[in-house]
């Protein structure tokens, strides 16, 4: 029996180093890194601004407790309450667990209210993590199976259906928050409306919910804003991210702002490793980067350059029937209802790191700093590979 535990279905590749978009095996072949550790690695391997954070903050300090005042978090909170606009700022070890403090938040702010089942309204498509709670938020079952019960306290409807959500709300009087990603990476990299989005804003202010945004993925500047809100002219009431905001080192985060802000205190919630000192300095630099960088501009002309050149190489083959998402958060729509996850496979035997979500989406999450060569190539070498996997199946 293997050491580690077999809860995922691994690729036979083992990388040990990599610089910029590239990562490498033992043998030093060279591959082409568009998931970045899917959406974690947004400023690439080797980052020398990242490394340097860590190696500096690790001679001096990696973890005291959250019992004491720790002054890389509080540079932390400031750098990601200013440039989001948000109030505070919960620091947590993942996404899930981002997750899962907004979830409290919301319960919390229900009961203040006097309910006592505060309900979520949740999407369908949507992925919020694996944790019992965030499992039960997310509209996978082949996830959730053989974990029930679940968590009570969700209602589902689908997602970019404003009509749906508000209906919802007039069926249930106990619904204290909407929890939605402004794009599902996991449910397919399936974008919100300009109108959903809005009129989702617009319900919860008449309602006096939470507006709850699951940015894990799509903050750190990801699809070309810092947070995928600010396309947008108003902010929510809870965001949560990871992801990008670390680089590979482990840190998640949630956000507060108005009502919302003042809801956990002393005892309601808490963290062993949240906000040590070592994953904030990485956090830091990461923010110090992609705002000084203007990287979030880049990402725009990236995600725009990397589309046009898909198009180019596949509008003619009738291969595809869509593309997909903001920024550097691409997904092309294959012309098939079959499971294409073994474009994964051929990709990474060509060299190159890709990722097929919901079936039958290619996911692209390369990170923020491709030259123009190497954006050109991700367009072309995925279209390669998904033009080979259709010639495979004739």
């Amino acid at each position: 029996m293997q050491p580690i535990m077999n809860t995922y279905g691994r690729l036979s590749a083992t990388f040990t180093h990599g610089k910029g978009a590239y990562v490498y095996d033992a043998d030093n072949r060279p591959y082409l890194d568009a998931l970045s550790g899917i959406a974690v690695c947004g400023l690439g391997h080797g980052h020398s601004a990242i490394t340097k954070a860590i190696c500096s903050q690790a001679e001096n300090l990696v973890h005291t407790s959250n019992l004491y005042g720790i002054g890389r978090q509080q540079e932390l909170a400031e750098k990601l309450t200013a440039i989001s606009g948000m109030d505070n700022v919960f620091f947590s070890n993942s996404g899930a667990e981002a997750n899962e403090a907004a979830i409290k938040i919301a319960r919390k702010y229900g009961h203040n209210k006097g309910i006592e089942c505060p309900t979520i309204l949740v999407m369908e498509n949507a992925f919020h993590g694996r944790t019992l709670a965030t499992l039960t938020a997310t509209a996978n079952k082949a996830a959730q199976a053989g974990f029930g019960p679940l968590v009570e306290g969700f209602v589902r409807v689908p997602f970019n259906d404003l009509q749906a959500a508000t209906n919802a709300f007039e069926n249930n009087s106990n619904i204290v928050a909407i929890l939605v990603e402004p794009v599902q990476g996991e449910g397919g990299v399936t974008s919100a409306t300009d109108e959903y989005m809005n009129g989702l804003r617009a319900l919860c202010n008449t309602k006096d919910a939470l507006l709850m945004l699951d940015e894990i993925q799509t903050g750190n500047g990801r699809t070309g804003k810092y947070f995928a809100f600010q396309h947008f002219n108003w902010q929510p009431d809870v965001l949560t991210t990871a992801k990008g905001l670390g680089n590979g080192v482990p840190i998640g985060a949630c956000l507060a702002k108005g009502k919302a802000a003042e809801v956990l205190q002393p005892g309601s919630h808490g963290s062993t490793y949240g906000g040590n000192p070592l994953a904030c300095a990485a956090g830091c630099a990461v923010i110090d980067t992609i705002t000084q960088d203007n990287l979030c501009e880049r990402v725009a002309v990236l995600g725009d350059r990397i589309r046009n050149q898909l198009k180019t190489h596949l509008d003619q083959t009738g291969l595809v029937k869509e593309y997909r998402g903001k920024g550097l958060m691409i997904g092309v729509v294959l012309n098939t209802e079959e499971n294409a996850a073994g474009i994964m496979k051929s990709a990474l035997e060509a060299g190159l790191l890709l990722n097929v979500t919901a079936g039958n989406v290619v996911r692209l999450l390369p990170p923020f700093v491709l030259t123009d060569e190497e954006a050109d190539a991700v367009a072309k070498q995925t279209a390669e590979q998904i033009i080979a996997y259709f010639d495979a199946q004739k």
